[in-house]
């Protein structure tokens, strides 16, 4: 089989708020749909301070190959002089970052509202 199924690219939607990217990603993140969503996560992080907001509220399953996606999208906007926050309420992914070492790696909050808020507090102290 050559490629990737379309099928299997995790569905994501974004906007912005402010100077802010917001990407709300559905679905699963595995070694199948990593490829697509690192190409699209790259582009939002190729200009110089990205600020990306990743909602994985609304995602299934997250493989090792799509925490590789995660690290490499935090590793592109801080080389950038940016920053990438996730919103996830799921005890179970924070567990997994615990076990693997990347728990002090990501900033996390629990909702959208806390980490747009934590985007405001940082942009009036600036």
């Amino acid at each position: 089989m050559s490629g990737i199924d379309s099928r299997s690219a995790p569905h994501h939607t974004d906007h912005t708020v402010g100077e802010t990217t917001v990407v709300e990603l559905r679905g699963k993140i595995d070694i199948f749909t990593a490829p697509h969503l690192a190409a699209r996560l790259d582009a939002m992080t190729a200009d110089p301070h990205p600020d990306l907001v990743l909602d994985l509220r609304s995602t299934a399953f997250i493989d090792c190959t799509g925490l590789g996606v995660l690290c490499r999208v935090r590793n592109r906007a801080e080389a950038r002089y940016g920053r990438l926050r996730l919103v996830t309420d799921s005890a179970g992914f924070r567990r997994i970052l615990r076990a693997v070492g990347l728990a002090g790696v990501f900033e996390l909050h629990p909702s959208l509202s806390e980490a747009l808020a934590r985007t405001s507090e940082a942009v009036a102290t600036s």
